[in-house]
């Protein structure tokens, strides 16, 4: 596959945001997001339809694809940052551009449910995006300064990433220990496993496989991990990333269950490669972005994953 960087954001580009997934939670959202890049430089274009509702939806799947394609068609803008996620990426995939994205390359952000339309974007066109924050999540409520410096930095600058360094207070935990190398693919676990069996997954095999998800109950975290080891995903990985998972708490804890350290410990052992938790991603507010698609190196003996190029060009 022929990898796809984009050019690197400059101070006075334009930004598209759309709503690809859920609508927005409100107006201020859309306001004090647009706000914040515009206090940075940018200019700010909004999709026709991002404020539409269908039920839990941003507008129906016409609507909100025609928004994402025609940021995609709109040689003026340069980045495509998506306001939410929520739930609806699935549902648009096979209306996709990919033919013009691929032609006009361009910077897409987003996480939780935008993993889909990301994942399907690096297997239809080897296009590399951004799993990092939204408009109308974290920029629109005074962004962690952690987070900030670090998303800016893979967006603006073509030098090598480097290590993708947890906050001092934030060890990484070593689930089984090793050196390798491969591609940065993943994202939120459910929408991985939502993608199975379909052609919008990209090849998992040799890669680093990073994963978050949100408010599932630890079961279910099992349930989606034993469908990745059954489909011989997980032991076709060079390497196993354990993000955060919010708010993933047994919904009666006086029952009998498992936590999910136990889960975790138990796939590190089931799997031949190197495994890893504890890594500062995810539905948190102080979290790293994670470039989709890029070479990176992980070393459990030094404790840190290493992206080896640039993200943009």
């Amino acid at each position: 596959m022929t990898i796809i960087k984009a050019p690197r954001l400059r101070k006075g580009d334009i930004i598209g945001l759309v709503a690809p997934a859920s609508t927005p939670v409100s107006e201020e959202n859309i306001e004090k997001g647009t706000a914040y890049l515009e206090q940075l430089g940018y200019r700010v274009k909004f999709g026709k339809h991002i404020r539409k509702t269908y039920g839990y939806l941003a507008g129906t799947d016409e609507e909100r694809v025609a928004d994402f394609n025609n940021m995609v068609d709109d040689k003026d803008v340069k980045a495509i940052f998506a306001i939410r996620g929520g739930y609806g990426t699935p549902r648009i995939l096979q209306m996709i551009d990919y033919r013009s994205l691929k032609q006009n390359p361009k910077i897409i952000l987003g996480y939780s449910d935008i993993t889909a339309l990301q994942l399907a974007i690096f297997c239809k066109i080897g296009l590399v995006t951004f799993s990092g924050p939204m408009a109308g999540v974290e920029m629109w409520k005074g962004i962690d300064p952690y987070t900030e410096e670090h998303f800016w930095q893979l967006l603006t600058s073509t030098k090598k990433i480097g290590v993708l360094k947890n906050p001092s207070d934030q060890p990484l935990k070593i689930l089984k220990h090793g050196k390798t190398r491969g591609r940065l693919i993943g994202g939120n676990l459910s929408l991985i496993a939502c993608l199975m069996g379909t052609p919008f997954l990209p090849k998992l095999r040799s890669s680093i496989l990073f994963l978050e998800d949100v408010e599932e109950a630890p079961y279910r975290i099992d349930r989606m991990l034993t469908q990745l080891f059954n489909a011989g995903v997980l032991n076709e990985l060079a390497g196993l990333v354990f993000g955060k998972f919010t708010d993933c708490n047994p919904s009666n804890p006086s029952e009998p269950h498992l936590t999910l350290d136990q889960i975790q410990k138990e796939y590190a052992e089931k799997i031949k490669c190197p495994v890893i938790a504890n890594f500062q991603y995810g539905h948190i507010p102080r979290k790293l972005t994670v470039p989709i698609g890029l070479q990176a190196m992980l070393d459990t003996k030094k404790r840190r994953i290493e992206v080896l190029e640039g993200a943009v060009i």
